[in-house]
């Protein structure tokens, strides 16, 4: 078997354990420290924003410094930041001591989960480009299945007047000393290229390699292998369009899990059914992860892009209507399919439209809009969930938003050529 599947499974692994316990443990977190503390929504929120923010600003960095240092220092580099954060978040006491502890966390998990995984993905594979994002990407969706569920249970409860099984704190400690240690065992298994070890993406010969190595229309520097610099890459209208339409699909995503367990708290659901909620969502997304990397591999990728972040947007017109069970196992199955289809084709995209030559600092810089929305969206959400007293109104604000974006994927027209689909033809 191909070197590079191994790469893709440890991936996985890697992004289920830097990634879940954060992003997917948000519904079960956020409702037990605000009752413990009896912080507002607006305040609530802002931990998860403040992140976002310092992601603008670092996320180029991590690109340049994923291109230089290589994915497996920075795998070992953001579990240990990472490990130390969740650590930190166990003691907290003070509202700006939750900000640093969730900026730590998430410096970490930027540093060293999707972008370093991503960008060895993109350097594996050129043919099977969506399908291997979106077998590393299952981690995310199984680690989701998985960490509220143990959360939940873990922590025991969500109003801290009834007993706990093991509290919040001791269950973020043990997650933080599970990150360190298995930074380092993780890190050396990493390989960030093929040519490493004598070998060429998709696994092919060296005749094949060679013959994909002189293709003169594979983008602008004369193959795939190459591709765009990040220079050449953000002069295109095509950039734009990509970063700012991923940027405004994924503000239904986050401000979904930095509100979700708050609003269904408030809703009378207990904290079991907050993690019941995330753990039928991710089950769905954890299947259309993988169609989604086949369907982007397949089928024309802007247009894939666009159908299942349409059918996203519409989960949270679902979730602002939700009061019983039924509607929210129906939103839980719509956002798992769109936001579970459009994970891995909104990574593999980069690559098909820039190559590989600079592909983590492309998606870094990417980023940088992103971060702004995804700071205004939650805090917005939370502003007017405090100023009128309930959720849906704000829920359908950024539906609406976040359909918008997905108008954009439409309008970045065909890739100079499509070197995935092409090869797979010849």
């Amino acid at each position: 078997m191909f070197y590079g599947w191994f790469m893709a499974a440890l991936g996985a692994l890697i992004i289920a354990l830097g990634s879940a316990p954060v992003f997917y443990g948000l519904p079960v977190w956020n409702p037990v420290v605000r009752n413990a503390f009896g912080w507002s929504a607006t305040q609530m929120s802002g931990a998860y924003a403040i992140t976002q923010v310092q992601e603008g600003f670092l996320g180029p960095v991590a690109g340049f410094l994923t291109e230089k240092l290589g994915a497996r220092r920075m795998v070992l580099i953001g579990m240990v930041v990472l490990g130390l954060g969740f650590v930190l978040f166990s003691r907290i006491q003070e509202l700006w001591q939750l900000y640093a502890a969730f900026c730590i966390m998430s410096l970490g998990s930027s540093l060293g989960t999707w972008l370093p995984v991503m960008t060895v993905m993109n350097q594996w594979f050129v043919r099977n480009k969506s399908r291997a994002m979106s077998l590393a990407m299952e981690g995310f969706a199984l680690g989701g299945i998985i960490a509220p569920l143990l959360l939940a249970w873990a922590i025991g409860g969500a109003d801290p007047t009834e007993s706990e099984r093991y509290g919040w704190r001791t269950t973020a400690l043990f997650v933080g000393l599970l990150c360190l240690a298995l930074a380092v065992p993780l890190s050396l298994l990493m390989r960030n290229r093929p040519e490493e070890m004598g070998l060429h993406p998709d696994g092919d010969s060296i005749p094949v390699a060679r013959e994909r190595q002189v293709d003169p229309g594979a983008g602008p520097a004369g193959n795939e292998a190459e591709g765009y610099t990040w220079q050449e890459a953000i002069k295109t209208r095509t950039f734009w369009f990509m970063s700012i339409g991923h940027a405004a699909s994924a503000t239904a995503i986050v401000t979904v899990f930095v509100h979700l367990g708050l609003a269904l708290d408030e809703r009378g659901f207990t904290l079991g059914d907050i993690g019941r909620v995330i753990a039928v969502y991710t089950a769905v997304s954890a299947v259309f992860v993988l169609l989604g990397g086949y369907a982007g591999d397949r089928l024309p990728i802007r247009l894939t892009a666009f159908g299942f972040s349409v059918l996203q947007s519409a989960s949270l017109v679902v979730l602002a209507l939700a009061h019983s069970t039924w509607m929210l196992m129906l939103f839980a199955v719509m956002m798992g399919v769109g936001s579970g289809a459009r994970m891995p084709v909104g990574f593999s995209v980069r690559g098909v439209y820039f190559g590989r030559k600079a592909y983590a600092a492309i998606t870094s810089i990417s980023l940088v809009p992103m971060s702004v929305l995804l700071f205004a969206a939650p805090v917005f959400a939370g502003f007017m969930r405090d100023a009128i007293g309930r959720y849906d109104v704000p829920f359908l604000a950024v539906a609406g938003f976040s359909f918008f974006g997905s108008c954009l994927f439409l309008l970045m027209g065909a890739p100079p050529k499509e070197f995935a689909r092409t090869e797979a033809r010849t």
